[in-house]
């Protein structure tokens, strides 16, 4: 198996194991052709970005035991959605992410000039 690649070329790394984070919960923003909604980038929340994602539907505070899920505080890092990011971005509500950590694939929706702007 090859490497994964996060946006700066080198090997991805982890985003988050605790919480446990990605779409295959494995800590790491990997991907694979079923996840629709890209959960690539690994961002660094801020109650601003929880609240915006829970207004699109997307609830990321409530806890939700019966799947392993503790609910998200700012401060948490956590792998989420490439255009979810994006539309934040366009809210005036985005938050950091972690460059090391963040899969190559986001740079299909998001410029790197954009994600660089908010890379720690």
């Amino acid at each position: 198996m090859h490497p994964k690649i996060n946006v700066v070329g080198t090997e991805l790394k982890p985003c988050s194991t605790n919480p446990m984070t990605g779409w295959f919960r494995d800590g790491c923003c990997n991907t694979d052709v079923n996840d629709r909604g890209l959960h690539v980038v690994c961002c660094i929340l801020t109650s601003e970005f929880l609240e915006f994602a829970r207004s699109q539907g997307n609830d990321l505070i409530t806890a939700v035991p019966e799947h392993d899920f503790p609910g998200l505080k700012p401060g948490d890092k956590w792998c989420v959605c490439a255009q979810t990011w994006l539309d934040a971005t366009e809210n005036g509500v985005a938050c950091q992410i972690d460059l090391e950590a963040t899969h190559e694939e986001a740079l299909s929706i998001i410029s790197i000039d954009l994600i660089e702007e908010f890379g720690v």
